[in-house]
């Protein structure tokens, strides 16, 4: 769905208007899919995994629209591409419960952190998914292959690293975004050895795992508001005969 993107895009500034917008629609993402990942989620977990996406969201833009009518606010946000990106993050750490709601948190709290300068760069995004990554790690002990969220940051964050270093922000994003989703597939085959879905065994065979599709939410939804799950959980058709 970021195929759209184009290398002109990264002509354009990649500031706190962009860091917004991404967040504005990550939320939107959130709540068009809010259904279909509680579906996911029945099937592996408590089901509370797109209840609690929505709400940290959503917490979120209310946050954004507070800070908007404050002309300091404003202002300090203009200066700092991560501003938005550190809203998103108290919203999570502060307000959001179950899992999930933290390790997001995490993520979001070490991009903005990343993003100190007047725009999202390459540079910025490789410390702040692999910063987030190492944070989760640390917090929850995941690795890759234990069917978590992990299975789609870790690829994002190698997505990244081999990234031509004169790609900006907008393409970083749209590399690590395809990444993702391949880690999202991948998770429907693995049997999960970390989180609510280890103790369902291989009932969770075939489900990918709704942590791994917040992943890839949050990174496509910097190109755009993703409305359908389906498109971006089926496998590729296989190459036919050349």
């Amino acid at each position: 769905m970021l195929d759209h993107y184009t290398p002109e895009d990264d002509t354009t500034h990649t500031g706190a208007a962009f860091t917004e917008g991404w967040m504005r629609r990550f939320a939107a993402s959130a709540r068009a899919t809010e259904a279909q990942l509680t579906a996911l989620d029945q099937q592996v977990g408590d089901g509370d995994f797109g209840t609690n996406l929505r709400a940290g969201l959503d917490a979120t833009v209310t946050a954004l629209d507070t800070e908007a009518v404050t002309v300091a606010s404003t202002a300090g946000r203009a200066a700092r591409a991560g501003g938005p990106l550190q809203t998103a993050a108290t919203a999570f750490l502060d307000g959001v419960g179950g899992t999930s709601g933290p390790l997001f948190g995490l993520l979001l709290e070490e991009l903005a952190v990343a993003a100190a300068g007047p725009a999202l760069d390459l540079t910025a995004l490789r410390a702040g998914l692999t910063g987030g990554l190492a944070a989760i790690q640390r917090v929850g002990e995941a690795r890759p292959g234990d069917k978590t969220l992990v299975d789609a940051l870790y690829p994002a964050c190698e997505a990244l690293r081999v990234c031509p270093a004169e790609a900006g922000g907008r393409t970083a994003l749209a590399h690590a975004s395809r990444a993702a989703w391949e880690g999202v597939r991948c998770t429907a085959r693995l049997r999960a050895r970390r989180g609510r879905a280890s103790y369902v065994g291989t009932r969770a065979t075939g489900v990918p795992d709704p942590g791994a599709v917040g992943i890839g939410l949050l990174l496509s939804s910097a190109g755009g508001v993703v409305a359908e799950l389906a498109p971006l959980l089926a496998e590729p058709e296989p190459a036919g005969p050349s």
